[in-house]
């Protein structure tokens, strides 16, 4: 149990530093600079004279100098406590979640983009027969899937490329298993084996990252009234946020949809749909009748 405690203790004090200390520190830092040099004189660094302040603390008694560590560390702290706060903020931004009349348009561009690259496709197709296709030709109709897959593996739901990912999921799920994630996943989740669980957990562990790091985005570009040099470096932040939710999102998609392949029919067995001896994907019929089990007339 002693050893237990000692871990535990360990992993707060990792994650507090990491997610916490060390970017509300660095915040801290600009919010010091953006103070000391404004937008007048936004990069004349010698303006801050860094040196002149150490100095003065150093002239501090000890007794000050610990107090003023410890109000740094919990103004610090309770920065990194504000921005958090801000995190389902930026989850609701990229996953899409807008309010409908702003959504609306966003949903709009990506699915007539969609519907010219599947365009594009069948185009194809239809001018090569599949008898007299060349690999070539071939080739040019994978390109063109590959285009639509890059994009939205199903038609778009939501406004932004990390939204329909995770739409897509639902959207494929329903189309070719006649499964309802809405209502099944948390039953899924219930029957999947303790390594499928893990990747999952690590991938949305990932995309909760990247998040993250993009929501301290925000204050920075709200600290650009002050001092223009923030502003430029919150839009780096949301932008390196961004570029990792991607990938993450990506592989958080891609194992929740090889779940649904590959244990959906667990979950037919245990919900009494399918034979405990029946093998392989789950079917239409079987899909629906879940769903319709696990709505329960909603």
């Amino acid at each position: 149990m002693r050893t237990f405690f000692e871990e535990l203790a360990k992993k707060l004090a990792d994650r507090w530093v990491g997610l916490l200390l060390l970017p509300g520190a660095l915040f801290a830092l600009t919010v010091w600079l953006a103070v000391r040099l404004g937008q007048a004189h936004a990069l004349d660094w010698p303006r801050a004279d860094a040196a002149a302040v150490l100095a003065s603390i150093g002239r501090l008694s000890g007794g000050a100098q610990a107090i003023l560590v410890l109000v740094a560390l919990l103004a610090v702290t309770g920065a990194g406590l504000a921005v958090q706060a801000l995190a389902a903020l930026t989850r609701a931004l990229w996953l899409g979640r807008w309010p409908r009349m702003l959504a609306r348009p966003g949903v709009r561009r990506r699915r007539l983009r969609w519907e010219r690259l599947v365009a594009k496709r069948r185009e194809l197709q239809d001018a090569y027969p599949g008898e007299t296709r060349t690999p070539e030709q071939q080739e040019q109709i994978d390109h063109a899937a590959g285009r639509i897959t890059r994009f939205a593996p199903a038609r778009p739901g939501r406004p932004t490329w990390i939204g329909d990912r995770l739409h897509a999921v639902e959207r494929v799920a329903l189309d070719r298993s006649g499964l309802d994630l809405a209502f099944g996943w948390s039953r899924l989740w219930l029957v999947l084996p303790e390594t499928a669980r893990a990747e999952i957990t690590a991938a949305s562990a990932a995309f909760t990252a990247a998040i993250a790091v993009g929501t301290w985005g925000w204050p920075y570009l709200v600290l650009g009234v002050v001092w223009w040099p923030a502003a430029v470096l919150g839009a780096v932040v949301l932008l390196v946020g961004w570029a990792r939710a991607r990938p993450a999102v990506d592989d958080l998609a891609a194992l929740s949809e090889a779940a649904v392949d590959l244990h959906g029919r667990a979950l037919a067995v245990a919900l009494g749909v399918a034979e405990t001896e029946s093998r392989g994907p789950l079917t239409p019929e079987e899909g629906e009748r879940i769903s319709r089990l696990l709505r329960k007339g909603r």
